[in-house]
């Protein structure tokens, strides 16, 4: 990646790095919802930018990017997005620049509101982390049979809930439902007392594609616009009694939260790697060769109330064992379509080690051990009024990508 220097002198430190410039949805008190990119400290107004006709060249119109979503944005394709990036790229790297010349054309993050990126469709939340399968496995089956035979042959996946998805920022109240206590022969109806978030990166699909017609692994770059963190909140003790026969329903549906900035793959071109290599053979459609996993950093800290904010995971996404291209194929395989603006998770990223451990449930292991936040303060779950604050970051030979925060309170049930 060529080396770039930017006037925006709060981009130098910043996750939102001149090589970064990721794609949102902003408003302020005097600005209603309009697409913007993210540089250092400051948003760039992309609605503000195209009613100048600095975009026209490249068929951006601001009844495009003046929009509350980023989806007709989006399905312009890659050769447009990518093409609108690298010209407010190279505009912040030059003195002489309509973006310097035309301040109403920024705006500081800090008074901006932050939305949904994109209307989102549908959502699909994958089980593609071979450490946390197992750690769940070896909780609630056997633990010398933790993964279900399935597992290793093909990316275990359930649709969720579209209309929960939320931005950071926005609290999430405490779930109730049926639970069943221990030693008990019939189920209670109350609020959930194993609260957990999942760590996971979800990314937004950027083209249709037709009913009848499977997207191969080669392909699926071609339909993936960018990635974000993702926390897919989890009431335990609710989805336990519940999730047989047929999986998460009111344990996961509740909520589920996103980062509000969408980084492009472009720009996480230069920190692509290797996967795992697969265990069993492979079904030759979910063969995969070369670089397909992304080397980011990832942690988890809890904010009590009146106290201080710890971090109590690190993992990376690169310890996925199934990658985005083969839970692309696989998702479409059967012919299922997918469309703009459509959102795939992960699943909880959890590492080999135990502090990688991307979920409560598994830190805690189950509620038998207890995570240690301060001399006063433990959990084994979420506590009403905790913050839990996801963060994403990708750093090589100076490049730095980042996707800012998931930010979430706790509010008590009702």
């Amino acid at each position: 990646m060529p080396s770039l220097n930017t006037w925006i002198s709060s981009a130098h430190d910043s996750d939102f790095s001149i090589y970064n410039l990721p794609f949102g949805i902003f408003s302020t008190s005097d600005r209603s919802p309009r697409a913007g990119i993210a540089i250092g400290d400051e948003i760039i107004d992309l609605y503000r930018l195209a009613g100048l006709g600095l975009l026209e060249d490249l068929s951006v119109h601001a009844s495009i990017v003046g929009q509350d979503h980023l989806n007709d944005f989006i399905r312009l394709g890659k050769k447009s997005t990518t093409a609108v990036r690298k010209r407010v790229q190279d505009w912040l790297c030059r003195e002489r620049s309509p973006l310097k010349r035309h301040p109403e054309l920024r705006v500081k993050q800090a008074d901006a509101r932050m939305h949904l990126p994109v209307r989102i469709g549908d959502y699909t939340d994958f089980y593609s982390s071979l450490e946390h399968a197992t750690n769940v496995g070896k909780m609630f089956r056997d633990p010398e049979n933790a993964l279900l035979p399935n597992w290793k042959h093909l990316p275990v996946a359930y649709h969720g809930r579209a209309s929960s998805i939320i931005t950071s920022g926005t609290p999430v109240r405490r779930p109730k439902g049926q639970i069943m206590p221990g030693g008990a022969d019939r189920p209670v109806y109350q609020p959930s007392e194993k609260l957990d978030f999942e760590l996971e990166m979800g990314f937004i699909i950027g083209r249709d594609s037709e009913l009848g017609e499977s997207v191969p692994v080669k392909k699926a770059a071609d339909y993936i616009f960018g990635l974000v963190l993702f926390n897919d909140w989890s009431a335990r003790d609710i989805q336990k009694w519940e999730y047989v026969p047929l999986g998460p329903f009111l344990g996961k549906n509740f909520a589920s939260s996103i980062s509000p900035w969408i980084v492009t793959l472009e720009a996480l071109e230069t920190f692509k790697v290797k996967g795992p290599e697969p265990e069993v053979p492979l079904l030759p459609y979910l063969k995969t060769t070369g670089k397909k996993n992304y080397d980011i950093e990832l942690s988890v800290s809890i904010h009590p109330q009146g106290g201080k904010e710890e971090i109590i995971c690190r993992s990376n996404a690169r310890h996925l064992y199934w990658n985005m291209a083969q839970q692309l194929a696989h998702h479409t395989v059967n012919g299922c379509n997918v469309q703009v603006g459509d959102l795939m998770a992960s699943g909880t990223i959890s590492g080999p080690e135990p502090d990688a451990y991307g979920s409560m449930l598994e830190l805690s292991w189950g509620g038998s051990q207890m995570i240690k936040l301060s001399e006063d303060q433990n959990r084994t779950f979420l506590e009403d009024h905790d913050t839990v604050i996801l963060r994403g970051r990708a750093e090589k030979e100076g490049i730095r990508i980042g996707f800012g925060e998931v930010r979430t309170e706790i509010l008590p049930a009702v």
